[in-house]
């Protein structure tokens, strides 16, 4: 027998405007709009044990539900001992057996336990974090479903989002999705130097259109509370040249305060060496973003109480491209070099190109 699903409930939450926002919504944005990980985090920024609660929802996870609880602590636990076998890590007994998993964030936060439990929980939380994403693309490979049903999963769940985003009246002007066809795939696909499948990230894509430009914020942050967590940004797929993270402290003066508090100094994507899409147009702008969405797979496992498997995880993740654009830079995207077919026709130059690569024989000249 297989369980129902057990897709936990998230409270009612308000949107939030960009006056209302201060640095940890400032840190996560800005992890987004740079393709960047947690790892290089050195903090996390929680307040209370309801937004905990609220974040570990958003990843799927109830631990008021004893088997989810247990499934946290022995992630828990393979962290602890990681660090104590790869490198003789001290794990204080407080944050390698807290009270409750909530309070490692908490700690990672600093505002619960000593000084050096941020530190130490903050190293726990990021082994976690890697320990989550091989357990959860383990599932996604042994589960007997198919792209299509999974496909039909995550659209059901991102457009039900959509829906709430709409009614809570955000400026929402489109809100689509797209499957690529094998014919679209196998043409990406030459068109890369790594032709593997793994790496086509954008095989399940929604496309999200804002009224404004200053829109973009308030749609891109309630996204991370509502349906992805901004932690499973993938790293280095981020390809935005629509709103560069200095332009936003540009936009928005206020954001200056917490320059001094950031994780990264305010210079480091300039540092950075810049990817972009080799077959778009010189002007078009966007902000494309590829997450590892947490998805629950109950109903195609046994009942938490049947379960029989050495690791009883429940949730995969499962790679999902968003665009993000306002309604009149959508419009200019559409104009002369940057048109989608003018795209298309760069790209199947390159795979033309690569496939006869040394197998044209050039016209003999007289």
């Amino acid at each position: 027998m297989k369980a129902p699903s057990l897709t936990p409930v998230l409270p009612d939450i308000p949107i939030r405007t960009v006056a209302q926002m201060g640095l940890r919504e400032l840190e996560r944005i800005r992890l987004i709009l740079r393709g960047g990980s947690v790892i290089d985090w050195r903090r996390m920024h929680f307040q209370t044990r309801d937004e905990v609660d609220n974040f570990l929802r958003l990843l799927q996870l109830d631990l008021s539900r004893p088997y989810d609880e247990e499934w946290a602590r022995g992630v828990l636990s393979e962290a602890v001992e990681y660090l104590r076998k790869t490198f003789n890590y001290r794990v204080a007994d407080a944050v390698a057996r807290p009270a409750e998993i909530h309070d490692l964030f908490l700690y990672a936060a600093g505002v619960k336990g000593v000084p050096r439990h941020r530190r130490i929980a903050c190293v726990v939380l990021k082994v976690m974090h890697v320990i989550q994403h091989i357990e959860g693309r383990d599932l996604l490979f042994r589960l007997p479903v198919s792209e299509a049903e999974l496909a039909e999963l995550i659209m059901e769940r991102v457009m039900g989002v959509a829906a709430e985003m709409q009614s809570k009246g955000l400026p929402i002007v489109e809100f689509a999705h797209s499957i690529k066809t094998q014919d679209s795939l196998v043409t990406k696909l030459l068109a890369k130097k790594e032709t593997v499948a793994a790496q086509v990230y954008d095989r399940t894509r929604f496309r999200v259109v804002t009224r404004r430009r200053e829109d973009l914020l308030p749609v891109l942050y309630y996204l991370a509370q509502r349906l992805f967590p901004f932690h499973l940004v993938v790293p280095g797929q981020t390809e935005n040249t629509l709103m560069p993270f200095k332009s936003v402290l540009a936009e928005n003066p206020h954001f200056e305060q917490y320059i001094p508090r950031l994780h990264l100094d305010r210079d480091y994507e300039d540092r950075e060496i810049a990817g972009g899409n080799a077959f778009s147009g010189n002007t078009y702008r966007a902000l494309n973003f590829v997450v590892d969405l947490p998805m629950r797979m109950d109903a195609y496992l046994p009942l938490p109480e049947e379960d029989t498997r050495q690791r009883k995880g429940r949730i995969i993740i499962s790679l999902v491209e968003f665009q993000i654009v306002d309604e009149e830079t959508a419009r200019l995207n559409e104009r002369g070099d940057n048109a989608h077919e003018a795209y298309k026709r760069r790209q199947k130059q390159r795979v033309l190109k690569r496939l006869s690569q040394g197998l044209v024989v050039p016209k003999r000249q007289e």
